[in-house]
């Protein structure tokens, strides 16, 4: 039997930063430097550096390049916490894309790379990019439809096509781009990634969408790649093993997705409790009419069957195990299961619910793009029904 107890120094880590992203960060989202497309940078850098002198600052990242250096238990634990605020991610420096490209850097980079890049990412001086998605039938939850090519010009590469949804762009000062490689025989040798910084002649983004979420700086972009001169030493990984190598990202960044939108369910179901304690109807408390106290005891169910499953997965990663099955059913349920937390806690709340004096109206909108970032849920159990069905045929 998997044992979840935490170390004495891991709950205290968690108590600590519970109690700062409550007193010091909650109480600045309804700040004004927050829009449709994120939080400004000016705001993230004030959050950063309060985060920065209590010691918390990028706890998922490698002690070496200036993180707390956690285990993927100890992120769900932390990240948990953290994200008890919507702001808390960013405070925190852990919110997607920088988290994922923290943990892809660390592992794919070379010394040369991560100390260009890692580092300055890790104490939250720069923010980054991941571009795969495309539109037009390009790469999205298919990878191999990807249409964005690199060619080999001697020691250089020339990128052109288009991405989109491409989150964090505005502001980044690196961009991880991926791109189907042709050598210089005009063979296809497969997808590689690349690291471009930003001001890189060529690139740029074409057009702001305009998302339900606002929870990402700088929102999401249509990016347009046209001529994009990349040198050979700024290959992350090896060339025609982007897609491999994509996955020591892409795996792990669930599963934080997961850990982060179970710290926001929690905060939207504890000010629907602390509500329904106040809120009287018919001579008592809503909470103890059925109505209100069955949703309330199903969030609770939710909760802590995510917290579970979320634990489970980490718990296989820091055995060693890809958990790519495990990983797939928890973004499937979390995505689902937090969701509806969310959406009870609106039906909660009633009037209140619908309005902006709660952050439960805020993670309503952001909360439902969960189900699909990172794998649609219907890819995933695609993926998941495949392997249901090659086991079997294989016993």
């Amino acid at each position: 039997m998997v044992d979840f107890s935490h170390s004495a120094e891991l709950l205290e880590l968690r108590d600590r930063i519970g109690q700062f992203i409550r007193e010091k960060i909650v109480p600045l989202e309804h700040d004004p430097r927050q829009g449709p497309h994120g939080p400004e940078d000016a705001l993230i850098r004030e959050m950063q550096e309060m985060a920065r002198k209590a010691g918390f600052l990028s706890p998922h990242a490698p002690e070496k390049w200036g993180g707390l250096g956690l285990d993927h238990v100890g992120m769900a634990v932390i990240f948990e916490a953290a994200c008890y605020s919507s702001l808390g991610m960013l405070a925190l420096n852990i919110q997607a894309p920088d988290e994922g490209n923290t943990n892809l850097l660390a592992k794919v980079g070379t010394p040369e790379q991560n100390e260009k890049w890692l580092r300055p990412l890790v104490e939250g001086k720069i923010r980054t990019v991941f571009q795969m998605t495309e539109p037009d039938n390009g790469a999205g939850s298919d990878p191999s439809l990807m249409k964005t090519s690199a060619r080999q010009k001697g020691d250089h590469y020339i990128i052109n096509g288009t991405k989109w949804l491409i989150t964090g762009y505005p502001g980044a000062g690196l961009h991880i781009i991926m791109a189907r490689t042709f050598d210089e025989a005009g063979e296809d040798v497969g997808a590689t990634m690349f690291l471009v910084p930003e001001g890189t002649p060529g690139m740029k983004m074409v057009r702001l969408l305009d998302t339900m979420d606002s929870n990402s700086p700088g929102g999401h972009g249509v990016v347009e790649l046209k001529d994009v001169k990349v040198k050979a030493e700024d290959i992350l990984g090896q060339v025609g093993k982007g897609f491999r190598n994509a996955q020591v990202r892409l795996g792990p960044a669930r599963l934080t997705h997961c850990m982060r939108w179970l710290g926001q369910a929690v905060r939207c179901h504890d000010i629907a409790v602390d509500y329904a304690q106040r809120r009287q109807s018919f001579g008592k408390a809503i909470g103890y009419h059925q109505g209100i106290g069955f949703q309330l005891a199903d969030n609770e169910i939710d909760l802590d069957h995510c917290r579970l499953s979320i634990l489970h997965c980490a718990w296989l990663m820091d055995q060693g195990e890809m958990a790519r099955k495990e990983t797939s059913q928890s973004k499937v349920y979390c995505s689902e299961a937090l969701g509806r937390v969310v959406d009870r806690c609106v039906q909660v709340l009633g009037g209140l619910g619908i309005t902006s004096d709660t952050i439960v109206e805020r993670t309503y909108r952001d909360i439902r793009a969960f189900r699909i970032y990172d794998g649609p849920s219907e890819v995933h159990r695609h993926v998941l029904a495949n392997g249901i069905m090659k086991r079997a045929a294989a016993e």
